[in-house]
């Protein structure tokens, strides 16, 4: 038995409960990887038993710890038409400028959000505060901010001045995945923003593209989440599977 997902999404497995039903002799439970991606269709799970009969008790205690269990499968649907904005903290003009805003907008159409629009600062902490303030406190709040262009070893980088400024709280500096290790997250209220490595910028597909769906679906940009990701954080170019269909198709990564 084959179980599909219904709509896009990211999917989640909860890898203990889904152990423990395993370790029932003779039940095969099996699954993608936990925060991988999927379309509707994709196989998600499977279920099988090798031998023809299977006693009773087993099928009951399968049955009850599934009854048990949180959800051992499920799919995580994105939200359609989450608002994305993007803060750029630098000069770029001409064929960079349009490489760039033509990958933000793969990204976020990829996963069914929308852009409400990409800004250009200058390299001061005054403006990028007020950028940063106005697009987590207007209506539309803009549910996830992400920014390009700074200075991610640096504490006094003006996006790290303006978090700080704004009362927001940083959840990580660099996040347990490579390449990309250098995204790092915080959140301003109830805005997840999220800084891109310049290697994540344009054309490489990064952890940070595994990062994004995961907050497009609704899981909190919470430590708990970017700690998820070091479980498969090694992100060769076999891995291009488990990123979004928008991400396969960027140059691939080189682990």
């Amino acid at each position: 038995m084959d179980l599909v997902a219904m709509l896009p999404g990211v999917v989640e497995i909860n890898l203990r409960d889904l152990e423990r039903l395993n370790r029932l002799d003779p039940l095969e439970v099996f699954t993608v990887f936990d925060g991988q991606t999927v379309a509707p269709g994709d196989l998600v799970a499977s279920v099988k038993v090798g031998p023809h009969l299977v006693p009773q008790s087993i099928v009951a205690a399968g049955e009850a710890l599934a009854g048990r269990a949180n959800r051992i499968v499920r799919v995580r649907p994105f939200r359609p038409g989450l608002p994305i904005a993007v803060l750029v903290r630098e000069s770029i003009s001409g064929a960079a400028r349009e490489r760039f805003e033509a990958a933000v907008r793969d990204k976020v159409d990829g996963l069914g959000a929308r852009l409400l629009e990409v800004r250009y600062l200058p390299d001061a902490p005054g403006a990028v505060t007020e950028a940063l303030g106005d697009l987590t406190r207007r209506r539309p709040r803009a549910a996830i901010v992400l920014t390009a262009g700074g200075g991610t070893t640096d504490p006094a980088d003006p996006f790290f001045v303006a978090v700080e400024a704004l009362g927001g709280r940083f959840i990580r500096h660099g996040v347990p995945a490579h390449p990309g290790s250098m995204v790092w997250l915080a959140t301003v209220g109830r805005t997840a923003v999220v800084g891109l490595p310049s290697c994540g910028a344009y054309s490489k597909a990064t952890a940070a593209d595994l990062l994004l769906p995961r907050l497009v679906a609704g899981q909190p940009a919470s430590a708990g989440t970017v700690a998820r990701l070091g479980h498969g954080g090694i992100l060769n170019r076999h891995q291009r599977f488990r990123f979004p269909a928008y991400a396969r198709s960027l140059e691939a990564p080189d682990g």
